[in-house]
């Protein structure tokens, strides 16, 4: 892979104008909730930014490169929040791997600002604001559902890496589906526009250019400890019926999210 083009300009005011330093909408601004994300509304109500997943994250990113073969110099994360994925990266990483994070969230980035070092930055703005950044791999994990035009997102984001990966939350199930407030609690909650399964995810990839080279189910929020009643109550059914058949325990329960390499 070779030596990345990086640029971190300010692109605050063309966010603000809803358009990109090349002329493309702002994925970014086309969020119906952007003021969620930036007027410090998320960070009361998710205070750790879910930093908590983040070690897991890292882990089930690594398992992946590490099937592929993939030894990326360069990394960005597009909607990196608190930063800490990339954090935990580095630690696992070769120690001129260079790392970039971007979100449109003040809140995230003044959280990111404290992990920064010599070959992690984090940057205030929209990586599709600037034309000339490319990686070797970027990451959109938790990213597409908060996107009002995620079709257009991931047809722009296709020009900055060799390759990306994506974490797809499953939340579109049997169970969320019968239950009448079972998928407004993630809008409400997350500011999630969007919900999946493991098909709409892979073909959503496959209709805006992408060639998906590996997939995998993940569950490193599953043990997380949660005050949510329901959650808790279903986990021992998740992980039995999992163990059992991988595709059925999704599409019933959910509570799982789907780990994509594509290119």
């Amino acid at each position: 892979m070779g030596t990345p083009t990086i640029h971190t300009a300010n692109t605050v005011n063309a966010m603000r104008a809803g358009v990109t330093a090349s002329g493309l909408p702002s994925a970014a601004h086309e969020s119906a909730g952007q003021d969620l994300y930036t007027s410090g509304s998320y960070l009361e109500l998710v205070p750790t930014w879910h930093v908590e997943e983040s070690v897991g994250k890292a882990r089930e990113i690594l398992r992946l490169l590490d099937r592929a073969h993939l030894a990326p110099h360069s990394i960005g994360d597009v909607g990196c929040g608190a930063g800490e994925v990339l954090r935990q990266l580095q630690l696992l990483l070769p120690r001129d791997c260079e790392l970039a994070g971007y979100d449109i969230s003040p809140q995230a980035i003044a959280l990111a600002h404290n992990r920064e070092n010599q070959h992690l930055h984090f940057t205030l703005g929209d990586l599709l604001a600037e034309p000339s950044a490319h990686y070797d791999l970027l990451l959109a994990l938790d990213v597409v559902e908060h996107l009002e035009d995620y079709f257009a997102f991931l047809r722009a984001l296709r020009t900055h890496a060799d390759y990306t990966v994506f974490f797809f939350p499953l939340e579109l199930s049997v169970q969320t589906v019968i239950r009448p407030h079972g998928l407004l609690h993630t809008r409400d909650a997350y500011g999630h526009l969007h919900h999946f399964t493991k098909e709409l995810a892979l073909r959503t990839l496959a209709d805006t250019g992408y060639t998906v080279l590996d997939v995998a189910y993940t569950a490193e929020a599953l043990d997380l400890p949660t005050r949510l009643v329901g959650r808790n109550l279903l986990k021992p059914a998740r992980k039995l019926l999992f163990a059992a058949h991988h595709d059925l325990a999704v599409h019933l329960l959910g509570g799982y999210r789907l780990l994509v390499l594509a290119r």
